[in-house]
């Protein structure tokens, strides 16, 4: 160790210490740091710049760990001080997410959007009941799969409710089902993505609400969110004005907890505490865009199930009710 410390400290060939090696990588560390720490004061009025970092602000940890690996190859002291800002930004915002997941719930709820290309619905609705949860919320549904969902997941959730492309499925009866308009101006008739049902659990009524919002797309002019955007304050306060309490909401809503897009629900809802659980793409998930968020009640858990014949990847949470 102490001839460790001693081939650290030497000045190399250029005379430099390990104090003066390496400056040009806090640089890099500091920015890091700073879009880590202060990712909100990025500005969203050009080409939404901001929601598109935080679409991918966990992925900032792998800058992180070159940086770090880079200082130590050059012994370089001040780079590596100058990296504790973002190592505790870093540990801030996401450390929690990799503590060791709750095992106490009330319920285990899942969600999938299953894909309006997915060729073997039965197959993929098998594996959603094989996790044994309370509630499914199933997205892309399209008329020649219903019947297929409805008919393998019958046995096991004998309730369930579907308004457009938009489905729930439960084990418990649903009352008070009702569509949720959440569609953004602009859109044809016929868009129906979302849908309001009160589950009658053993721990008492839920409202339970299922929601697919716009797709976003990244271009050469940043991401194109705006529909997303109007369609999450539409589906806020509906979830606002929800008289039944606890609410869960459960859907592929194009957008991870960071965006500030989704802060009209972020902003009023509970988000998993535990779990990355990033479900897209499927064969190489870089995001969770498929949620379960809650009010009364907490997300503990979250993770991802085995693909389906989906782009996405299913998520399975616990809920703890109160």
């Amino acid at each position: 160790m102490l001839r460790w410390a001693g081939r650290w400290g030497q000045q190399g060939t250029k005379g430099r210490s390990a104090w003066t090696r390496g400056r040009g990588l806090a640089v890099p560390a500091v920015l890091t740091g700073g879009l880590l720490a202060f990712h909100r004061a990025v500005p969203n009025s050009v080409g939404r710049l901001g929601s598109l970092l935080e679409a991918f602000l966990p992925w900032l940890g792998l800058a992180v760990a070159g940086l770090f690996g880079v200082a130590l190859l050059r012994r370089s002291a001040v780079a590596l001080v100058a990296l504790l800002l973002p190592v505790v930004a870093w540990a801030y915002l996401f450390g929690g997410l990799l503590l060791p997941g709750e095992t106490e719930s009330d319920l285990l709820v899942v969600q999938h959007n299953v894909s309006d290309e997915n060729t073997d619905p039965a197959g993929t609705a098998r594996a959603l009941a094989d996790a044994g949860p309370d509630l499914i919320a199933l997205e892309e549904l399209v008329p020649t799969a219903l019947p297929v969902y409805e008919k393998a997941l019958a046995r096991e959730y004998p309730y369930h409710a579907v308004r457009g492309t938009v489905g729930l499925w439960s084990r418990h009866p649903l009352t008070g089902v009702r569509l949720v308009d959440i569609k953004p101006r602009g859109v044809g008739e016929g868009w129906s993505r979302g849908l309001r049902a009160v589950a009658r659990t053993p721990r008492g009524e839920i409202a339970a609400y299922v929601a697919h919002l716009p797709s976003v797309r990244v271009g050469v002019n940043g991401l194109a969110s705006s529909r997303r955007d109007e369609s999450a304050g539409l589906l806020g306060k509906a979830i606002a004005a929800e008289k039944v309490k606890p609410v869960i909401l459960l859907g592929d809503l194009n957008g991870t907890v960071d965006d500030r897009g989704l802060s009209p629900l972020t902003s009023r809802m509970n988000v998993a505490e535990r779990g990355f659980a990033f479900s897209f793409p499927a064969g190489l998930p870089l995001a969770r865009i498929d949620q379960v968020m809650a009010r009364s009640a907490r997300v503990g858990h979250i993770r991802t199930l085995p693909a389906t014949g989906s782009d996405h990847l299913p998520v399975a949470a616990r809920v703890a009710l109160g």
